[in-house]
C-alpha cells in the first residue's frame, strides 16, 4: 500500500493541473467566442460590400476586364 503522504501529495498535484487546464480552457473559450463574434462581424461586411458592388459598378468594366499597364 502506498504511503498516505505520497497519495495526498499526487492528489494535489492532480487538483493543480486540473485547476489550471480549467483556466486555460476557459481562456480558449473566450478567445474562440471573440473570433466568431469578429468572423460573424467579416461575414456582415462582406455580404454588404457585394450587396454594394452591382449598385456602384453600374455596368463599368472591373479591374478584372481591364488590361495591366504594362500592354
Amino acid at each position: 500500500m502506498e504511503n498516505p503522504e505520497l497519495i495526498d501529495h499526487r492528489l494535489t498535484e492532480l487538483e493543480i493541473k486540473t485547476s489550471f487546464n480549467e483556466d486555460l480552457l476557459e481562456q480558449l473559450n473566450q478567445i474562440v467566442f471573440r473570433q466568431q463574434e469578429q468572423i460573424d462581424a467579416l461575414i456582415r461586411e462582406v455580404r454588404e460590400l457585394r450587396r454594394q458592388q452591382p449598385e456602384n459598378s453600374g455596368g463599368a468594366s472591373g479591374p478584372r476586364d481591364e488590361l495591366p499597364p504594362h500592354y
